[in-house]
């Protein structure tokens, strides 16, 4: 079935690992048959280098939503059923499980989670052996096997089938391990937590009590069904009224799996991930640590973010939209700090991906030390008004945007008449059917007007 891509699968997902893993609506579009061969495809190709004698070992997590204990199980049926060992996490942060995976000295990790995404989605994320996210190459690898060679996976039976365990102490590994990355005397400070009745719920009271600050935690009773619920980083108004009601010097909010994390100010303001990398980098070079002198950011970040670095003589390096992208720019060229606007920060000499919980710990740290509120970090970086707009548009319209003339000749007109005033920025999501429309410039009514316009030619021409 998986060679004809039949619909209500793999047409609805397109590419099976988009940029963030294999994503859907759980169970009629990542199916559990979908999982399990998920399963089995990553343990033959991520565990054929191994080194060591026995058996493989992959690492699961997995996040709050009702339906991760369903794929949870597909995945062991399909790891289990190739030979490799199973070692189960529980409900864990992404990033934890990028860390165990090394710590364990296990042969690759999965995590279950859409992120962001509402509770009737849900993903699956590889990782190797060193903890990084899977490159193009292996996830095709993968996904071969599984759309065009399914029976290369061949089974075992006996005494070779996988076995499955559970690592009790997986959170307090984890947790120890971010908590060794700051000095953690945090005295004096009240912090707001969201969150997100997500994977955070499980690390965040454990991790954050040894700081000595004192905390107040919202959105961390997770029922199955409300993860991500008007609250968490997609959804920071709670936090923000809450800040203000209970005179909190910082707040926090993480996404569904904590690999994002904004910021609110002893004001109520947002701080997104531009301005975290913004103060958090000059502190690294005050601090004699921020490596060639340089951010990795995306080409989303502000001008008035680009502006702040350039006064502070840091030099910037943008990649395309995807932490995967921010991270292979990093690797490459040894720099130890990137991230993205929408908060996946990642500190590359304490982590291989982005982590929410540990960018709380660094801006706990930098808030400490600075003996300054964040409003004050933060208050000479400008923000240039910016408007992004997400378009939902059909599934057979996917990768055509660029293809239509009336929406380029519309994108074409806006750049004219923004000119060096503007920037406009439009692509198509790698998790889900949107295109995205961002324009920044000086003038905030020429930023709506253009947004909506090019935002509405997409909707008239590719949602039909």
């Amino acid at each position: 079935m998986f060679g004809k891509r039949k619909k209500g699968i793999l047409s609805i997902m397109g590419r099976l690992f988009g940029t963030d893993g294999a994503r859907g609506i759980a169970v009629t579009e990542l199916t559990c048959e979908l999982a399990m061969n998920i399963g089995r495809a990553a343990a033959i190709v991520l565990t054929k280098q191994k080194t060591h004698k026995g058996k493989a070992r992959i690492l699961i997590g997995k996040d709050t939503r009702i339906s991760s204990d369903i794929l949870e199980s597909a995945l062991i049926a399909g790891i289990t059923s190739v030979g490799a060992d199973v070692e189960l996490l529980g409900v864990v942060p992404t990033p934890a499980v990028a860390y165990l995976v090394r710590y364990y000295g296990a042969d690759a990790g999965v995590m279950i989670s859409a992120s962001h995404n509402s509770v009737e989605y849900n993903g699956i994320k590889l990782f190797s052996s060193t903890g990084f996210k899977l490159p193009d190459e292996v996830e095709n690898e993968i996904e071969a096997l599984i759309l065009d060679t399914p029976e290369k996976m061949t089974l075992v039976d006996g005494s070779d089938v996988g076995r499955v365990r559970t690592m009790y102490g997986a959170v307090s590994e984890y947790n120890e391990h971010i908590q060794s990355t700051v000095d953690g005397k945090f005295q004096g400070l009240l912090v707001a937590i969201d969150c997100a009745n997500g994977s955070a719920s499980a690390t965040a009271e454990s991790l954050f009590y040894k700081f000595g600050a004192e905390y107040v935690y919202i959105n961390n009773e997770p029922d199955g069904l409300n993860i991500n619920d008007k609250c968490g980083s997609t959804h920071i108004e709670q936090l923000v009224e809450l800040v203000k009601k209970r005179g909190c010097d910082v707040g926090f909010a993480f996404d569904g799996d904590a690999d994002r994390c904004l910021a609110v100010d002893e004001k109520g303001n947002i701080i997104d991930g531009d301005k975290l990398i913004a103060i958090l980098s000059r502190y690294m070079k005050e601090m004699g640590t921020l490596k060639n002198n340089t951010a990795v950011v995306t080409v989303m970040s502000n001008l008035g973010f680009h502006r702040f670095m350039n006064e502070n003589k840091i030099e910037t390096v943008c990649t395309k939209v995807g932490d995967r992208y921010v991270l292979e720019e990093m690797l490459n060229n040894g720099y130890n700090i990137g991230g993205e606007q929408s908060g996946h920060i990642i500190f590359l000499d304490h982590a291989t991906t982005g982590d929410g919980q540990l960018t709380a710990a660094q801006t706990l740290e930098l808030l400490s030390k600075c003996k300054r509120p964040l409003s004050q970090l933060v208050k000479d970086i400008p923000d240039f008004p910016q408007l992004l707009v997400n378009v939902k548009i059909t599934e057979d319209k996917k990768g055509l945007w660029d293809k239509t003339q009336k929406i380029t000749d519309i994108i074409a007109q806006a750049e004219q008449a923004m000119g060096e005033n503007g920037r406009i920025l439009v692509r198509e999501s790698g998790t889900e059917p949107l295109v995205r429309v961002m324009i920044e410039g000086k003038d905030e009514k020429e930023v709506h007007h253009w947004t909506h316009l090019i935002a509405d030619t997409i909707k008239e021409c590719l949602c039909r």
